[in-house]
């Protein structure tokens, strides 16, 4: 199975109507069908952002290297892929279908080992069928509507 790194982004809002940027990994097919990915495991990041919700630019920095760690740690093996990447209304969310939550636990804390302690909550779910995969990317669906 070969991982793409094609993105797409979406616009969508949270309860509150704030705005939240999608950004989606697309040509994930094979890892669906392949029944190997049952977990999945979302990383969350909540902080005080501007008027908008959005994260300040050091923040986003911050964020932005330990989603690089956090990808390269997942993603060297194909332990876990990770699909979106959820941001505003003060949060940030990834999201990865893994091959086991427990190793993904032991290399999430492998991965973050050089960071100082971080505000993250881990969430996860047995989704056999991709589901919130499926959800997500009928927002691309929406976003080439409107083009």
């Amino acid at each position: 199975m070969r991982l793409s790194d094609k993105w797409f982004t979406a616009i969508s809002q949270d309860e509150n109507e704030k705005l939240i940027t999608v950004t989606g990994r697309d040509d994930l097919k094979e890892f669906v069908k392949s029944g190997k990915f049952k977990e999945r495991a979302e990383i969350c990041w909540k902080f005080e952002g501007n008027p908008q919700g959005m994260p300040t630019d050091e923040l986003s920095a911050q964020m932005e290297g330990v989603e690089l760690a956090l990808r390269q740690a997942m993603e060297k093996d194909k332990l876990a892929i990770m699909t979106a990447i959820y941001t505003g209304g003060d949060q940030k969310t990834w999201v990865f279908y893994c091959r086991t939550v427990r190793v993904f636990g032991e290399r999430l804390n492998e991965a973050l080992a050089g960071f100082p302690l971080l505000p993250i909550s881990i969430y996860t779910e047995i989704d056999p069928e991709w589901e919130e995969y499926l959800d997500m990317l009928e927002m691309k669906e929406w976003e080439g509507e409107e083009e």
